[in-house]
C-alpha cells in the first residue's frame, strides 16, 4: 500500500535563514523563511520545524507553521530562531501541494553552520543567509 503512494521529487522550494536588523527593537534578528522559485503557487504549505543534538541528548519543541497559498516567484517569514540554537541542528520539514500533486520534503541546517562566515546574499530577498536546498 505505501510503496504505491508517489511522492514527487521538490524543485525551487527553498528553505533560508538569514540575519536581519530588527528596527523595532534596534538588533539583529535571524529568521527563517521558506522560498518558492517556482511559476506556480503552492497550496496548504505545512512545516515543521525542530532543533536537536544527538550527541548531548538535546532537543527543542516541535513548531507548526501553515500558511495557506505561497504566490509564484515570492517568500514568507517561517520563524525566528534565536542564536542559541545555532549549536544544535535545526531542520524544517515542508509539505505542501502544487496542483493536485503532494510534496514533501526535509532541510536540515547543520548544527554550527549558522554563523557570520558562512552568509552569502540569497537573491530573493536580497538579504545575507544561509540556504538550503
Amino acid at each position: 500500500m505505501k510503496k504505491d503512494i508517489e511522492i514527487p521529487k521538490v524543485s525551487d522550494v527553498y528553505m533560508a535563514i538569514v540575519k536581519e536588523y530588527n528596527k523595532e527593537f534596534q538588533c539583529d534578528d535571524w529568521n527563517a523563511y521558506i522560498i518558492n522559485n517556482k511559476n506556480v503557487a503552492l497550496e496548504m504549505v505545512l512545516i515543521v520545524s525542530k532543533g536537536y543534538d544527538e550527541d548531548k541528548l538535546i532537543e527543542t519543541a516541535v513548531l507548526r507553521h501553515k500558511i495557506e497559498k505561497l504566490p509564484a516567484n515570492s517568500y514568507a517569514k517561517v520563524e525566528l530562531i534565536q542564536e542559541e540554537l545555532f549549536k544544535l541542528t535545526n531542520f524544517f520539514n515542508v509539505t505542501f501541494f502544487e496542483g493536485s500533486s503532494m510534496y514533501d520534503k526535509k532541510y536540515v541546517f547543520e548544527k554550527n553552520t549558522l554563523k557570520e562566515g558562512n552568509l552569502r546574499i540569497i537573491p530573493m530577498l536580497n538579504k545575507r543567509g544561509i540556504l538550503v536546498k
